[in-house]
């Protein structure tokens, strides 16, 4: 009776190890690894496919694309992604959990394949570089940052949206924007686009060749020459092509192909921004021009904002 029990659960393992190689070579594209024994395919795939920790995150911006870049970086076969946000290190009930309950969010995946996590919630929370750092000083970071402006109106849409959908009241853009005429600094949606500030707490800790930017505007306009980018700064293998996107027009933005299976953004992306008068905008972008300059000095390179 034992043995039976025991060779019905060695097959089930078998079975499993089997799937694991099968999906991954789905992913690559139907290419196939080297020849190898039954024996030796299941013992390698069953003691090495595990969950780890991150080696790379998305750190942020808020509603500057980070779930595209996610879903981008996810055609690549040598990488897994973390399915959701996690909010490890900027929610102190997570955090306590130490980091065994962190990598037990992680995708499982073989050695050689990198696991990315994003949780643009990481960027602007002042206590998150060292938790970071202290978890791996070698991670990789990415930001994808997008027009500031454009980025806080994106911000409220959202929040206006979520209020609205739970019937919830919710002040006018320009109301919370504004006070007595001028820009009011206070207002966190404001906070979240001033990328000098944050950048700066994240540099103290990691130097800034680990940190890759992304522009967001440029991966909406033309996918694939960042993605090209991000690739290298990974470290990965060239396999996301051209061929990977198509442009519909019906979405108004560019949706993924993989192994003949095509998949686009949910409907929250691409929404109507809320509305705000041409003269308020043009005082959030007068705002926003020194502190612009100050973080394209820090990253070394420009970016065609308001």
């Amino acid at each position: 009776m034992l043995w039976t029990v025991l060779l019905a659960l060695l097959v089930l393992l078998l079975l499993q190890a089997q799937l694991s190689v099968c999906l991954r070579e789905l992913r690559s594209g139907g290419s196939s690894p080297p020849a190898r024994s039954p024996s030796s395919s299941f013992s390698s795939s069953y003691n090495a496919t595990q969950q780890r920790l991150p080696g790379a995150i998305i750190i942020g911006v808020r509603k500057g694309g980070t779930r595209a870049l996610l879903e981008m970086l996810n055609l690549h076969p040598g990488v897994e992604v973390a399915k959701t946000e996690v909010h490890y290190f900027n929610v102190e009930e997570h955090y306590r959990q130490g980091l065994a309950w962190y990598r037990s969010q992680m995708p499982f995946t073989l050695p050689g394949q990198l696991t990315v996590e994003k949780t643009p919630g990481y960027f602007a929370a002042p206590q998150v570089p060292a938790r970071v750092w202290e978890m791996n000083p070698a991670v990789r970071l990415m930001l994808i940052v997008r027009d500031p402006a454009e980025r806080l109106v994106s911000d409220y849409t959202q929040v206006l949206h979520n209020r609205l959908t739970r019937h919830k009241p919710y002040q006018p853009l320009e109301e919370l924007l504004l006070f007595k005429g001028h820009i009011d600094p206070g207002y966190k949606a404001l906070q979240r686009s001033l990328y000098h500030l944050h950048l700066a707490r994240w540099l103290e800790v990691f130097p800034r060749e680990q940190i890759h930017v992304v522009d967001g505007d440029a991966l909406i306009r033309d996918p694939f020459p960042e993605l090209r980018k991000a690739e290298r700064f990974l470290d990965l293998p060239p396999r996301i092509s051209p061929d990977n996107f198509y442009y519909n027009t019906t979405k108004g933005f560019y949706c993924l192909l993989s192994s003949g299976h095509d998949k686009c953004l949910d409907e929250s992306k691409g929404r109507p921004h809320a509305p705000l008068s041409i003269q308020a905008f043009k005082k959030l972008c007068r705002y926003f021009r020194k502190p612009n300059k100050l973080f394209f000095e820090m990253v070394g390179r420009s970016f065609s904002w308001c």
